[in-house]
């Protein structure tokens, strides 16, 4: 699970603002890094007025594979976007961000 958190900070760290943002009841975040996860939820570690907070966001349904757990996440993204009224990325976006190209 530490690379799903390597992964998570290195590349979609603003993604994870958003959802600590809102999902985590950290609306004045301005970082956040994934620290952990299990079946039932990712753990971050939240910048807030310069203090570093643990936030605990809890997984929709208990995940049972490593596929699931990128579904969750999208899900997650997809619930922040739309509680503050952002455009999530496309899914072609997405995709072709995966692949390594813009």
């Amino acid at each position: 699970m530490r690379a799903v958190c390597r992964h998570m900070n290195a590349d979609h760290a603003d993604d994870s603002l958003l959802i600590c943002r809102t999902l985590g009841g950290c609306p004045d975040a301005t970082r956040a890094r994934a620290t952990g996860l299990d079946a039932d939820g990712m753990d971050f570690a939240v910048a807030v007025a310069g203090i570093e907070v643990p936030v605990r966001i809890p997984f929709a349904r208990r995940i049972s594979e490593r596929a699931e757990i990128r579904q969750e996440v999208v899900r997650m993204y997809e619930q922040a976007c739309d509680a503050l009224g952002v455009p999530p990325r496309s899914a072609e976006r997405n995709s072709r961000s995966r692949q390594g190209l813009k």
